[in-house]
């Protein structure tokens, strides 16, 4: 068999297995967020302002926790669990210098402090309230009013 039908063969191969994976990510994201209160939201583990650490990501609501999936992965469980009772907010601002090109169009940066070592979330000003609507509307017996 001549060396260019291998390269064919090859670069067949490889476009098939981009077009799975590329199906797989959207094949997860149906799954993920069919349940609702799904949206997207950024997680930085640096306090700093600052484009490295950003990873983007899909953030579902469940009864007491908030579940964050990355978005460019094919795993079902969730990166990180935010416990509602465990996550407070320190304010927002808007993203500074190259900030912008690292998190999607349009969102907020908040500080926070939580278990799981995340210390900025990113999200749309709509996502944010409802995150704080989330937060403090905690079930009697938890903790509440975490929002400073």
């Amino acid at each position: 068999m001549p060396l260019w039908w291998w390269l064919v063969d090859s670069l067949a191969f490889i476009a098939g297995f981009v077009v799975l994976l590329v199906l797989g990510l959207l094949l997860r994201r149906r799954l993920l967020t069919r349940s609702g209160g799904t949206f997207e939201m950024s997680v930085n583990r640096s306090p700093e302002s600052q484009v490295k650490g950003w990873t983007l990501g899909l953030a579902v609501y469940r009864d007491t926790e908030l579940e964050w999936f990355r978005t460019f992965s094919l795993s079902m469980r969730p990166r990180y669990r935010f416990g509602r009772g465990d996550v407070q907010i320190d304010g927002r601002r808007e993203p500074i210098g190259h900030e912008v090109h690292a998190i999607h169009t349009g969102h907020l940066i908040v500080g926070t402090t939580n278990a799981s070592g995340v210390r900025q979330l990113a999200m749309s000003a709509n996502a944010l309230t409802g995150l704080l609507s989330w937060l403090e509307s905690s079930p009697p017996g938890q903790r509440v009013n975490n929002v400073l």
